[in-house]
């Protein structure tokens, strides 16, 4: 149902109807901002590069074909601006110490999880997930949050299938690992 909307307001666009890429602006603002969140590692940043991002899909709009999602061809376009953007800013990206919790006693972590309110487990997912680089953040949030397939994935970041089935495998030991040692 979602694509079929999406392509009618496409259509309104592509048909001068300019006030229609509101709509897909708003569904598609918030993932546009947390896949560049990812990359950029600053909100200001973050920010400017899902609008230039939008603004790029808007001026690209007549060449999508529908070959694909909407959303995967504009997460596409997000994850693009935001790796170009953060290569001409040369800011520097970080990841998680994998020796993080090595003396950390496992024991009981993960049953806490299981009392807490979701409020509380999201907060501590998206705390763990933010300690991962960027990529495997990426990846995490794509697949998991936002249920994108991997093939999609793979067109929005043209990884191999294989390479992202290998990330997001690792980044699950390691989300593992920190919620462990959150807790």
């Amino acid at each position: 149902m979602k694509n079929t909307e999406d392509q009618v307001y496409i259509d309104k666009v592509k048909r001068g109807d300019l006030a229609s890429y509101t709509f897909l602006v708003e569904r598609y603002k918030d993932m546009a901002y947390t896949i560049a969140m990812k990359i950029m590692r600053n909100a200001e940043d973050a920010e400017d590069a899902a609008q230039e991002s939008f603004i790029k899909a808007y001026q690209q709009l007549h060449r999508f074909e529908g070959k694909s999602k909407f959303s995967t061809w504009l997460y596409t376009i997000v994850y693009r601006t935001s790796i170009t953007r953060l290569q001409k800013n040369g800011v520097p990206a970080f990841s998680i110490d994998e020796e993080t919790g090595d003396n950390f006693s496992y024991d009981h972590a993960v049953p806490q999880m299981e009392h807490m309110h979701a409020q509380e487990q999201s907060r501590f997912i998206k705390q763990a997930i933010s300690k991962l680089p960027e990529m495997e953040g990426l990846l995490i949030t794509l697949f998991y949050m936002n249920e994108n397939t991997v093939k999609e994935i793979e067109e929005i970041t043209g990884l191999s299938s294989s390479n992202i089935k290998v990330k997001l495998f690792r980044a699950r030991k390691i989300l593992e690992a920190e919620l462990r040692f959150l807790l």
